[in-house]
Parts: structure tokens; sequence; C-alpha cells
């Protein structure tokens, strides 16, 4: 089903009608296949005042749904592209685009507000008469009348170029949420109804891996590697195993190794006694026998230096440490799960981190999947984030529009799981009381994957063509970014062969060495 309320809020959209009404004064609606007027605002702008006055009236609504309709019909039997027709209720043109998915006519584009042929006089007069009898009064009639302009030949060429790269964005867009869509309920109907453990949330197939390991892990007493980006959520999953395991009655420990430097860390760890330095004041504990019988969760590991990488060694070893300025070695049962965003295997190639103590650590593995390779979870994280802001504000649950969950989709998330959250929580705040959340409030880095797509021509300085091989440099850009550089997909989206489509890339410098980020 085509959710038409989204598409008036589309950036590439948006600059595509703004160059039809600032270069010919020409507006656009959509409609669905049976002509019925959909999407429509009542924040939309027109360039033409008689069109907001007709668009906006039962009988011109209905009138205007004939008209399409009859034009459908005559695009299926012609195989046209698109139609022009007279709107007699109306006394102007207009220019009908179908929106075609999967050899379906779902809709149409229309654009409106313009003569094709070149005697026009009676035709004004004929507007005016028009829009006296709907009531619209004679400052109005005038204003409107100056709006309306014959399109040549030429300018006709690019307007209806134009009024099609509006529909085939939409097929494109839909065509995706689609598939996205699609994606997202098989993998809930392989996965059943599994979308957390504990409290990692996700129903993507890596995360359903994840899961799978940590209950074969459930009851051992093995050692675990914990590894992934910053923000993947390591501690989540260090808690879990620990709270899953048969010692969750006792301590779960945790410790950042890059907090402190050597000494402070050492004390840290082993504690130390009264005396053994400046403001030793009294004896104190070490995290290792304050997790004794429990976990310890040792985060950041691998910025320990090659010193404490020996004394982590002998406690894994042999389970014993000596506090510091202490003679008494003392002995402790400590699961140790340690984590790291950096490569341990390329650190002991490059001797800064001990291979003994790294294989020690190593016995179990677990790989955290950044975001960026389960973009299926977005919406479940979403969902999960907006209801947690809802239930600490006692406010109501807010809605993420489907432009704003789009710009989610196209972020790369270098920070993942962590700034997602941060990005849900400062939407939430931002919006207000609005329950509807739009993509407008996204942060600049988020909508900047937007901002690259804009279209240069639309600034409306220089020539036209040179307007329309910019947003089509731009759309190809996007495209090949979307698609993975799939250019059999892209180019079946933009309606072109897959040799046009290379002939543009190389056109437009498009290479992907060149252009990715």
């Amino acid at each position: 089903m085509i959710n038409w309320n989204e598409f008036e809020h589309i950036h590439v959209i948006k600059k595509l009608k703004h160059v039809l009404q600032a270069w010919w004064n020409v507006d656009t609606v959509f409609t669905d296949e049976r002509g019925q007027i959909k999407g429509l605002d009542e924040k939309l702008t027109f360039a033409n005042p008689a069109v907001n006055y007709l668009i906006h009236k039962d009988a011109t609504q209905a009138s205007l749904a004939d008209l399409v309709s009859q034009s459908i019909n005559d695009l299926r039997q012609s195989n046209n592209a698109f139609a022009f027709k007279k709107w007699d209720a109306a006394g102007f043109d207009v220019c009908v685009f179908p929106i075609v998915i999967e050899n379906d006519f779902v809709g149409t584009v229309v654009a409106m507000g313009f003569f094709k042929e070149e005697n026009t006089a009676h035709r004004i007069s004929e507007i005016r008469d028009r829009l006296a009898a709907y009531g619209c009064s004679a400052e109005l009639i005038e204003k409107s009348l100056s709006k309306f302009q014959y399109l040549d030949e030429v300018n006709r060429t690019h307007f209806t170029e134009l009024v099609e790269l509006v529909a085939q964005e939409i097929v494109t867009l839909h065509v995706e949420i689609a598939s996205r869509e699609s994606k997202i309920s098989q993998l809930n109907s392989e996965l059943g109804n599994r979308f957390k453990y504990d409290n990692m949330i996700g129903k993507s197939k890596p995360m359903q891996s994840l899961y799978a390991l940590l209950d074969k892990i459930k009851f051992a007493d093995s050692t675990v590697m914990i590894q992934g980006e910053n923000g993947t959520g390591k501690e989540l999953i260090a808690k879990s195993i620990h709270y899953n395991s048969n010692r969750k009655g006792n301590s779960f420990v945790i410790q950042n190794c890059s907090a402190f430097n050597d000494n402070l860390l050492e004390s840290e760890l082993f504690g130390h006694v009264k005396g053994s330095f400046t403001g030793a004041l009294k004896d104190k504990k070490g995290l290792f026998e304050i997790a004794d019988k429990g976990t310890f969760f040792l985060d950041e590991i691998g910025d320990t230096s090659p010193q404490m990488q020996v004394k982590l060694l002998r406690v894994l070893q042999e389970g014993t440490f000596t506090p510091v300025g202490s003679t008494e070695m003392k002995k402790v049962d400590v699961r140790i799960v340690a984590a790291t965003n950096r490569n341990l295997r390329e650190m002991v190639e490059q001797g800064t981190f001990r291979e003994d103590l790294y294989y020690r650590l190593n016995v179990i593995n677990i790989r955290v999947p950044p975001l960026r390779e389960r973009k299926e979870d977005i919406p479940v994280l979403v969902d999960f984030f907006l209801g947690k802001v809802a239930e600490q504000s006692a406010k109501p649950k807010k809605q993420l529009m489907g432009r704003a969950v789009e710009k989610l989709y196209d972020y790369a998330w270098p920070g993942n799981v962590r700034e997602l959250q941060n990005e849900i929580e400062r939407l939430c705040v931002l919006a207000g009381d609005e329950g509807k959340v739009g993509h407008e409030i996204l942060s600049p880095k988020i909508l900047e994957i937007g901002e690259k797509a804009k279209v240069q021509g639309s600034r409306l300085q220089g020539k036209l063509k040179d307007a329309l091989e910019d947003l089509e440099r731009e759309m190809i850009k996007e495209g090949l970014r979307r698609t993975g550089w799939n250019k059999s997909k892209l180019a079946k989206e933009l309606g072109i062969s897959r040799a046009g489509l290379i002939m543009k890339v190389e056109k437009y410098g498009l290479d992907k060495r060149k252009i990715a980020r």
C-alpha cells in the first residue's frame, strides 16, 4: 500500500516541485488509480492561487478524478509515457504521468496550471468564467490569470522530464520501502517473536546468531572475549553472560582498563595495603577480590600496557594476585569477560599485545555486529527507545514519520546503538508536544546524507539544461550508494538501460572509488 502522505515531504520531490513552480508556475498533485487526490496537506503551497482554490473543492476534485481515470485508460491502450489533457472544469491544461509499479497503474502525478496551445487569449477568458462560476473573488481571479504560461515545444520537453522524475522517485521509494518491509516480515516469520535477549534488542540474523551463542555458553565458566565497535552493547552482553550463569548470585564487577594509568589501574584491580604509596591511608580491596565467585568484566582490555598484561595473565592462569605493597598472595575464583574495540590479533602480530594473554582471553570469542550490518533492527530499536523515553517522561509515545525512518536507514551509525538511542532521545526533546516526528529535526550529520542529494539546479541560476544535468547526477550518485553500486538494479529503477547508466556514470565521474565514503 502506498503511503501518499509521505511523498510531499521527500527532499528530491520537494525540489522537483519547486523547480516546476519557479520556472513555469506549474503545480503538482498526486492521485490514486481512480483519480482521487492523495496526500493533500493544508500546509502545501501552490504557485497559482487558482489551482489552490479549485483543488480543495469537492466538485472540481470529482471532475479531476474523471479526467485522470480517462487518462489512465488512454495510457493503458496507447502505451504512451504521459498524457496532456484540458481540464474543462478549470479551463487550463494538465499533464498526467502514471505511477506504474510491477506493471500496475497505482496512481498518477498531475502537473497543472499551464497552456499547451500558443493562442491563450480565449483560454484566459474561459478560466475567468470558470473561476467566477465557482465563487472565486475578482481579486483572486486577476492574480491567478497572470500566472498561466504557454509551454512551447522546448519547454514542454524539459517540463515533462521533470514531472517524470517525480513519478520515478515515488516508484523508487515505494519499491525500496516495500522491499525493506518484506525483508523484515520474512525475518519475523523465520525467527518467531524473539526480538530481545535480556536487555539486547534485535531480530536480525546476526543478533539471532549471537543469542544462540549466548544460550550455548550460559552455564560454562570459560573466559569470553567480546569484540565490537563502540556503542554496540558489549557491556550488555557481559551482563547477560553473568546473569544467565551459575554465578548470577555473586558479584558482577566492571572496570574500563583505559580509565586509569598503570599505577592506579593496578591498585583498582588488585587492591593495596596501607602505606604502600602516598595517599594509601588504609588497606583497600581490589576488584578481583570483590569479584570472587562472580564475574569480572574488563572493558577496553586492548588498552592495557605490556606490564599490566603480565599481571592479568597470572590471574587468568593461576587465579592469584598480589595487592600493591603487599607480599601476601591472594587467590580468587573469577570468571573473566573481556571486551575491546581493537583488533587484538593484529596487535599480537605488531608486538603490542601478549600472544599468551590473547589466547587465554580468546577461549570463546563473541563478535558484536555493528548497527550498519543489522539495519533490519532499526525499526525495533527505534520503537523500543521511543517507548523508553515515553515511560521516563510520562508522556505519550511518539511516532517517527516514514521519511525520518528512511533517513535513519541511510545513515551509517558509527556510534552504533548508543548513537541511535541518543538520537531518539534528542528527537523526542526537540519534538516537544508533537506526536508525530518528521525528519526535519534529525541531527545535521544524519540529514547530510539527504543534503548531498540536493538538486543544485533548483537554485534557479543559469540554464535549465544545467539544472537538469545536476539533478540527474545527484540522483544517480545517491542511487548508486543506496543500491550498493548495483547498476542493473539502479538502471531498472531509473527506467534506463544498464549501458546508458554506465555511460552517465562515466560522464559524471561517479566511479565508486571516487565517491564512496
